[in-house]
């Protein structure tokens, strides 16, 4: 792990004590109301918010299987190991493992380290397409007093769709024309710094170089269908999972509305994935939520929160850390080697040849 990151850790960490004693202090926090939520829990919801997240990690190994196509052809589910190892990286090294999966996807396949990062370029675009789409609609459907403000998550929603929408153009004018659209960008950027003109110019030839293993409108549709399934499954995981919390009335009933804002804010808090450090503040964050979205109290909003990480994030942990003994894998190892790998590789912007 970089110096800057172990600082900036600490730096949380120390930000995260202090907090919790001043809490403790002016609110003091009952731990046994606390323990009693996850005694009075509904563990069977909690097992199909589970499942839900495993099956969408093998939602994760088709798509990867179906981006590469064009240049290898492999069994539907046979990335499922490097998917879950990958994860299962991210959530006890942190961020700076996020090219663990295009890494062993690479020594898996023998394909080179610049096509899988084209690819998970692409995946990631994906991503942010389906959550924003089903966000989105969920909130603009929603019928009137499902949130608190609506006026502000409407607001919200029809300019997350817009954006999508936006995007979705921008990245058929990269697939169709990349090479003129990087060069337009680059001419016009250019004017204030050479620098950021390259830059940019480098990561529209990427884009470009991902979407190119998008061959077919078949592939797109099936992608994209891959994507809202996997999103679907864990919009379903959250649902299960706070209202398996049925001492708390506000988290028993929660509505599929008020699920998606706890979805967006996890999300916004995942993007802070220091090694552990980085559970709390997801947990202080959905739990603030919890707080002022739904009025709930503090330790349910706790409990939930903290069975929120264990689900969705966490749970695949186990699995993991097996696959990577059973394959003599070191996460830790193979982090760096990513990492390292990643800054000296360029994604290809050549066109990828047929298998």
């Amino acid at each position: 792990m970089k110096k800057n990151q172990l600082i900036l850790g600490a730096i949380v960490l120390a930000a995260l004590i202090a907090l919790g004693f001043y809490g403790q202090h002016k609110h003091p926090f009952d731990f046994h109301a606390f323990g009693e939520q996850f005694k009075r829990a509904d563990w069977q919801r909690i097992g199909i918010g589970v499942l839900c997240i495993y099956v969408g990690y093998l939602c994760r190994a088709a798509r990867w299987a179906l981006l590469i196509k064009p240049n290898k052809k492999v069994g539907i589910f046979s990335l499922t190991d490097t998917q879950v190892i990958g994860f299962t990286g991210v959530a006890l090294i942190g961020r700076v493992a996020d090219l663990t999966r295009p890494y062993l996807i690479s020594k898996k396949t023998g394909l080179p380290l610049s096509t899988q990062l084209a690819v998970w370029i692409v995946e990631r675009l994906f991503d942010a397409g389906a959550m924003a789409l089903i966000f989105s609609s969920v909130i603009l459907l929603s019928p009137p007093g499902a949130l608190p403000h609506p006026e502000v998550f409407r607001k919200v929603a029809f300019w997350g769709l817009a954006g999508t929408v936006a995007g979705a153009l921008f990245l058929a004018a990269i697939r169709l024309a990349g090479g003129a659209v990087a060069t337009f960008f680059e001419k016009t950027l250019g004017v204030l710094s050479k620098k950021l003109a390259a830059a940019v110019g480098e990561k529209i030839r990427g884009f470009r170089a991902g979407l190119n293993t998008l061959r077919t409108l078949t592939d797109f549709v099936l992608t994209l269908g891959i994507s809202l399934a996997m999103w679907g499954l864990i919009t379903v995981a959250y649902v299960e999972t706070v209202r398996a919390f049925v001492a708390s009335p506000p988290l028993a009933s929660v509505t599929l509305p008020q699920v998606m804002v706890l979805l967006g804010s996890s999300g916004v808090a995942s993007t802070i994935q220091l090694p552990v450090v980085g559970w709390f503040t997801q947990i202080g964050i959905v739990a603030s939520v919890l707080v002022q979205l739904l009025g709930v109290d503090p330790e349910s909003a706790t409990a939930c929160a903290a069975t929120i990480l264990g689900v969705t994030f966490l749970s695949i942990v186990p699995v993991g850390l097996i696959w990577a003994w059973a394959g003599n894998i070191s996460l830790r190892k193979v982090a760096a080697e990513s990492e390292q790998a990643g800054e000296s590789a360029k994604p290809d912007i050549e066109e990828p040849s047929r298998a």
